[in-house]
């Protein structure tokens, strides 16, 4: 079915992450997207019934972890899902994967771009934006290692903030725990809605999947690191959300431009305000490092497959990084930066990322038991979990994702004509 193994013209990346700095990938992407920037829509979806949407994210963010670990642990070539689709299930689906992945992924990178940038200096978000993105482009070109010690710094100071609004909202005379009851507001649409929303923010873990070929003893670190970086997010948010929603309510929230720094504010300490800010900025560009990591990667092995220009494939010769990759995906990104509104990135972002796990799990479908296959209702349940938050996302989001993902179709099927012809 085809390898987007590097052929002999083609270098590979050298195998120097163990579990702590893949672990450290995963946190940085996925904390410093979900915290900060899915938080405040998913109240505006779900109204008080977050925190469910909250957990059912979890249990599909579960699902499509313990399917990629499995794969992963198999096929540990760069490329996460674009690989796994296409060993399992045929050559369409691992392309249809990795389109969902690049183009949903890129909007991520977006967002978190502009999260900085509303944060840092909110008058001048697009420019600061745009800067942040040439930076980091620039971190990744010189090396992945170095990429993963800054990413293991910036989790250690997300944490810390956030640990430091967690015992001043719940210590706070403001927190009501009466917040967290369920109301007549929370339908099962915009729970759902929520929930999909939020999935956005648990992503992270595919960061980890698609490096598969710079990690150290693939077969036992990808899945040690995976469920490792899911279950601390996990807990993480669920701490978060409830701290918050006991000092803001849901309605607060739903229109909390700043979620974490209204919160400060309501707890009445507004001298950790800066702290959080400084936080927020910090724990987006960790996101934002990890998610050009990752998509760089994924457009290595489809640019080896040449569903990309075959020149992305390259590696450079001293940083041994597909450095064209990341230029590429730095470009679009810095231009994406410049132009796109940040709660509309998430949404799209979503939709193509849940795309993207669908594949994955009707990839772990096909694992037999000797392949190490997880028990079957968790890749059923994960597939299923996917398309529904998917189709419930708002409107918008769905069209457009729905747009997307046929112009990558149409764009395959001309390659196979062209091909033939």
């Amino acid at each position: 079915m085809g390898s987007s193994a590097p052929t002999a013209g083609e270098q590979v990346l050298r195998r120097r992450l163990g579990v702590f700095d893949a672990v450290a990938i995963g946190l940085g992407s996925m904390i410093g997207a979900g915290i900060f920037a899915a938080l405040a829509p998913a109240a505006a979806a779900a109204g008080s019934g977050l925190l469910v949407g909250l957990a059912l994210a979890g249990v599909v963010a579960y699902c499509n972890a313990t399917s990629s670990a499995r794969l992963a642990a198999r096929y540990p070539a760069s490329g996460g899902t674009y690989v796994y689709g296409r060993e399992r299930l045929g050559a369409f689906w691992g392309y249809l994967a990795g389109w969902g992945f690049v183009v949903g992924k890129t909007a991520s990178c977006a967002a978190m771009a502009l999260t900085v940038g509303s944060y840092v200096w909110p008058d001048q978000a697009h420019e600061v934006a745009v800067a942040a993105v040439v930076a980091l482009t620039a971190v990744n070109y010189v090396g992945v290692q170095k990429a993963a010690w800054l990413t293991r710094a910036i989790v250690a100071v997300v944490l810390a903030v956030l640990a430091a609004v967690v015992t001043t909202c719940f210590t706070s005379s403001a927190a009501d725990a009466g917040h967290w009851a369920i109301g007549a507001d929370a339908g099962w649409h915009g729970v759902l809605q929520a929930a999909g929303l939020l999935f956005f923010a648990f992503a992270g873990y595919a960061r980890i999947a698609t490096l598969g070929e710079e990690v150290r003893d693939p077969q036992r670190t990808i899945p040690r690191a995976i469920s490792t970086a899911l279950g601390i997010t996990l807990v993480v948010y669920a701490v978060v959300a409830l701290a918050v929603l006991a000092a803001l309510g849901p309605d607060r929230l739903a229109h909390a431009a700043a979620p974490l720094t209204d919160a400060v504010r309501a707890a009445d300490v507004p001298g950790l305000v800066p702290v959080v800010r400084v936080g927020a900025a910090v724990a987006a560009l960790g996101s934002l490092l990890a998610l050009i990591l990752g998509v760089s990667r994924t457009t290595l092995a489809m640019a080896r497959d040449r569903h990309l220009p075959h020149t992305l494939a390259a590696v450079h010769p001293r940083f041994e990084v597909p450095h064209r990759a990341e230029l590429a995906v730095g470009a679009v990104v810095a231009v994406l930066a410049a132009t796109v509104d940040v709660r509309g990135a998430i949404g799209f972002s979503s939709f193509g990322v849940l795309a993207y796990y669908a594949v994955a799990n009707a990839s772990a479908l096909t694992l037999t038991t000797a392949e190490g296959r997880p028990p079957r209702f968790v890749p059923v349940l994960g597939l299923v979990g996917c398309a529904v938050l998917a189709f419930a996302l708002p409107s918008t989001s769905v069209l457009w994702g729905t747009v997307v993902l046929a112009l990558g179709i149409a764009a395959y099927g001309l390659r196979k004509t062209l091909a033939r012809s």
